[in-house]
């Protein structure tokens, strides 16, 4: 009896143990604009633990939550709350750079999620330009100096009063969420009397007589990605199947937007427990200038434009070096 259960032992010992290589969770944040409404199908739908588990990753625990601003999103995947974002690509490059070299705070892009344009709004009748603002004015983007609105801002500077002077509406910025952006520039009672807005906030606006717009970015340098997800190089480099799982969930969170306009709406109001009207989504969806897309456009088009600024000081070489390899077959720019 003793030897037997002394084999027994020995077989339990030795047998081979089923060992998951990779992580059984994840988190992952989205902003609150509809540009970000592929990620919010994917949560919705969970196509990411639906794809992980078609790679034989198993079950996956999914914790999903909003932030909004570049340096907001920066400093929670630095602080190891979060593992992989959807963030404005030029918050991300100078995120990239400025980790370059730092192994545990490294980060890397797993794909683009949205094209599509932002608008510059404002409630002052006397600005139709650049050119009109004053040190009286405020404008509302949701993060300074490195949010994707807040690169636009200055690309659109640097455009209308020369390179050197880029910076020269930074002093008139203010860090807010869209959803409070929208609420100060429509209530025309705070010192935000301009926004720099992605929708449905910025349709939203519009809609108010007293609001009118003083550029489309597409006006500025057309069309470009201007969200993407980025993930903390070591989760990625640790998660490379999930990384993939990521990329296939987001495609077909893509082909279920573009095939279903409003049940996607829908899941945009559902998700953020917005006031946005199904028509008014709708109407988003069916803008030309809105582009869902897991390829990466125009990325070494803000890298040059950062690296001019000396925003960032180490350039990357191709738009391949900030990604994923899974993505790298696809035609980026």
């Amino acid at each position: 009896m003793f030897v037997a259960r002394a084999l027994l032992l020995i077989c339990v010992v030795l047998a081979p143990v089923a060992v998951r290589a990779e992580s059984d969770r994840i988190r992952v944040s989205h902003g609150y604009s509809s540009s970000y409404l592929t990620l919010m199908v994917v949560r919705d739908q969970q196509l990411l633990e639906k794809h992980a588990a078609a790679m034989g990753l198993g079950k996956l625990d999914v914790i999903w939550q909003a932030l909004d601003g570049g340096n907001v999103i920066n400093d929670a995947l630095l602080a190891g709350s979060i593992d992989v974002a959807g963030i404005g690509v030029p918050g991300f490059i100078t995120l990239w750079s400025k980790a370059h070299g730092i192994p545990r705070s490294q980060v890397i892009g797993v794909s683009a999620i949205s094209g599509g344009a932002m608008w510059l709004n404002t409630n002052n009748p006397n600005i139709h330009s650049l050119r009109d603002f004053t040190a009286k004015d405020k404008i509302a983007l949701p993060g300074i100096k490195t949010s994707f609105a807040a690169i636009a801002l200055q690309m659109a500077a640097a455009k209308e009063f020369g390179i050197e002077n880029y910076a020269q509406l930074d002093p008139l910025t203010v860090g807010m969420p869209h959803p409070d952006a929208a609420i100060a520039l429509l209530g025309g009672r705070s010192e935000i009397t301009a926004h720099m807005a992605s929708p449905p906030f910025s349709n939203q606006e519009l809609a108010n007589p007293k609001i009118h717009r003083v550029f489309d970015t597409m006006d500025v340098f057309g069309p470009l990605t201007i969200l993407m997800t980025m993930a903390s190089k070591p989760f990625a480099d640790a998660n490379p199947k999930l990384m993939v799982a990521l990329i296939d969930a987001t495609d077909e969170a893509i082909g279920f937007i573009a095939a279903h306009k409003r049940e996607a709406a829908e899941t945009y109001i559902r998700v953020m427990n917005a006031k946005t009207s199904i028509d008014e989504l709708l109407k988003i969806l069916d803008d030309p200038e809105t582009v869902y897309s897991t390829t990466p456009t125009g990325a070494m088009r803000y890298a040059q434009f950062l690296g001019h600024t000396g925003t960032i000081k180490f350039m990357p070489t191709a738009w391949t070096d900030m990604f994923i390899a899974p993505i790298h077959a696809r035609s980026g720019n």
